[in-house]
């Protein structure tokens, strides 16, 4: 078969052997992607308000207020932690995405359009820590979504590769084999929050913003190509905007969600094909950076932006307050 991106290449199947890539099915992360969040979220909670109820106040210290421990309506400013997780469903728009190879490839692809696929496993999930101090908060947020290409989606190329021009519109899995961020389009950032005074004593409105990284799980091949990029990576810089509410319960809270994440992906195409838990994979990098070493096949650069609703749950512990 003639690729459907460099227009008279001569490169056609008989002439290159493919050999299938034995894709794991379910992969080990899939399987257990949808148990793993759930137990890590319930994990999270259990040990951060054990570890908090059992801390003894240091000299010039005092715990929060008893009557703030299990008040949900409390009017306390008392400095409290909120660990949690939740589940959600995204929208990311169509964006174009770039491959780079010095000297060789310089090719975009117009218009891919990604699903989210939340309730599929490994499903949309996160964890949140908060450390709330009367009407303003820090959180660090970990969200784990996806990112996975429409196959039967026509999008168009420009540019070239392997120093080939571009071919004509093609779909999308007629070009690619694979082209997601489905393992993971994981952002890590740290968020500065702010209180929206109250509707009720138990509603609670608020709002954020903040700033981190982008560590997806890339997996790219081309449908002509014999080998694929398949592993953790650290991509570039996440922004996210977010507005909600608490609703406040003894001892825990239930939250709703709207959030906007922006994330500048430049992914080395490394053609590293990691199967296993990939703890290997952001030292592997690491040390390619710090060598100088050049990834294989370039890099593939794209931006995604996604609106996001979430629900979840966190539980509630007092911090400890200076004493007055």
């Amino acid at each position: 078969m003639t690729s459907m991106i460099a227009q008279n290449s001569g490169t056609h199947a008989a002439d290159v052997a493919v050999e299938p890539t034995p894709w794991p099915s379910p992969h080990i992360v899939d399987r257990i992607g949808a148990l793993g969040g759930v137990v890590a979220l319930g994990l999270w909670a259990m040990v951060t308000m054990g570890a908090t109820m059992s801390e003894h106040p240091a000299a010039g210290e005092t715990p929060a207020r008893e009557t703030d421990r299990g008040d949900a309506y409390s009017l306390t400013q008392s400095p409290e932690w909120l660990n949690g997780g939740y589940f959600g469903v995204p929208y990311t728009y169509p964006s174009d995405i770039r491959f780079e190879k010095p000297g060789t490839t310089d090719l975009t692809a117009h218009g891919i359009h990604w699903d989210g696929k939340p309730f599929k496993s490994p499903i949309y999930y996160g964890l949140r820590s908060i450390r709330w101090n009367g009407g303003q908060g820090t959180m660090v947020d970990f969200t784990h979504s996806k990112t996975i290409a429409q196959p039967d989606r026509t999008i168009s190329f420009s540019g070239t590769r392997n120093g080939k021009p571009a071919g004509p519109p093609a779909k999308t899995g007629d070009a690619f084999r694979h082209l997601e961020f489905s393992h993971g389009h994981n952002m890590l950032t740290l968020n500065r929050l702010f209180r929206l005074g109250q509707i009720t004593p138990a509603i609670r409105p608020y709002v954020g913003a903040g700033f981190g990284a982008s560590l997806p799980h890339t997996e790219i091949q081309f449908t002509d190509a014999e080998r694929r990029t398949y592993e953790y990576q650290y991509a570039g810089p996440v922004g996210q905007i977010l507005a909600g509410f608490e609703f406040r319960l003894p001892r825990v809270s239930v939250f709703i969600e709207y959030k906007f994440s922006l994330a500048r992906n430049a992914v080395p195409l490394t053609l590293n094909d990691s199967r296993g838990w990939g703890y290997g994979d952001f030292p592997r990098q690491l040390l390619a950076w710090v060598s100088g070493e050049k990834p294989a096949q370039g890099y593939a650069t794209t931006v995604l932006a996604s609106h996001q609703i979430i629900s979840g749950l966190a539980v509630r512990t007092p911090a400890l307050a200076s004493a007055p």
